[in-house]
């Protein structure tokens, strides 16, 4: 399944999953909320139970080529961003989508936890959760810490404080149009 999908594990982090599908939708993007499990129902690190609309199983990640209008989304959270990241399918899902030409877009642990499995980030620039930027340092990646950072066809995301920046970066690629309409939407304004 090609598109925008946030993918979640229980024990995510209910504001980085949610008010990032929530900055997307407003701008016009068609998000699919996925769970890794063989049941749509997730349980977020606050005991929120989310619906996923589709399990893993029935995404069918690979099918198709991806290009880079394309998104796989990993929100943080504990132990959510361990149980993605131990989700053998999803991680060979996700480079064989990032070796295709598709994007990937994580915050807070993910970063450090499920990019970091990705070959060839010398020189990237990423943003983390405060400690979870040295598996991604040790392949050459570069430490930003900023709210929300790009580097190519990857996009980090620094916490669950930054989720609004994070889904507006992401925006920024696939309706650049829109950002701004959404931030005043939002009533963001640039200091």
């Amino acid at each position: 399944m090609k598109g925008v999908n946030i993918f979640l594990a229980d024990g995510f982090e209910d504001v980085e999953a949610l008010a990032t599908n929530d900055v997307l939708r407003r701008g016009g993007v068609d998000v699919n909320l996925i769970s890794i499990y063989d049941e749509t129902a997730v349980e977020s690190s606050h005991g929120v139970t989310v619906q996923a609309a589709y399990t893993l199983d029935e995404a069918d990640l690979v099918s198709l080529p991806s290009g880079p209008e394309d998104f796989m989304i990993f929100p943080g959270g504990m132990p959510g961003t361990r149980n993605l990241a131990a989700c053998e399918p999803l991680m060979e899902a996700m480079k064989q989508h990032y070796a295709s030409g598709g994007s990937v877009a994580a915050i807070c642990a993910a970063p450090g936890l499920v990019i970091s499995q990705l070959d060839d980030l010398s020189g990237k620039e990423f943003t983390c959760f405060e400690g979870f930027q040295d598996a991604l340092t040790a392949k050459g990646a570069v430490f930003t810490p900023m709210p929300a950072v790009r580097s190519g066809r990857i996009i980090t995301g620094r916490s669950a404080g930054h989720a609004v920046s994070f889904g507006l970066e992401i925006l920024k690629v696939l309706h650049p149009e829109r950002v701004e309409e959404v931030r005043k939407a939002m009533y963001l304004w640039t200091v």
